[in-house]
């Protein structure tokens, strides 16, 4: 029998999830998973979300037998009773991968920290005045934190809507379309 999961831990993946599965399904060559393993630096990490760009369309992290290997673009994990291990443990690990951004949702304390690797180490994100943080891996992938935190998905799927109207959400589609292997015929 599988260790218990809160139920409060299983909302916020979901929320997080949605939220990321959401993105992929307007950006052509990126993936969204949950629980799922990734063999990376002779291990195997089993983040509670993930999302990559495709090895055909640029991305970085590839499929070994049945399971994902490499390093995922981004990583996203619940934390209720992990928090140590997630901001620790897990942290030096994705860092070291070569995981791009890291977020951590910390359920206790109702704050989520972005993580964004700058040369070999992670820099916490900074939050904007607006509240909405952006990725600068995945164009268009804006996160309204308060709205995810108080589980208001509708608002947190408007302003993902407003990344994916954005410029550069069009301009990084344009990008991952061209890197295409049939694109190029």
């Amino acid at each position: 029998m599988p260790s218990p999961v809160r139920r409060s831990h299983g909302t916020r993946d979901i929320r997080l999830s949605t939220w990321l599965e959401n993105y992929a399904a307007f950006t052509p060559g990126c993936e969204a998973a949950i629980n799922s393993t990734w063999l990376m630096l002779g291990g195997a990490a089993h983040p509670d979300c993930d999302l990559r760009i495709l090895p055909e369309y640029g991305g970085r992290s590839h499929l070994q037998d049945r399971y994902a290997a490499g390093a995922p673009e981004l990583i996203a994990e619940t934390s209720q009773s992990s928090a140590s291990i997630d901001l620790m443990d897990k942290k030096k690990l994705y860092r070291q991968a070569g995981v791009r951004e890291y977020l951590v949702l910390v359920i206790p304390q109702q704050e989520l920290h972005w993580y964004r690797l700058t040369g070999s180490s992670y820099k916490r994100a900074t939050v904007p005045a607006d509240g909405i943080l952006r990725s600068q891996v995945f164009p268009g992938l804006w996160l309204d934190i308060k709205a995810l935190i108080t589980g208001d998905m509708a608002r947190v799927l408007a302003v993902l809507q407003e990344g994916l109207n954005s410029s550069e959400h069009a301009d990084f589609v344009q990008r991952l379309v061209e890197r295409r292997p049939e694109s190029k015929n």
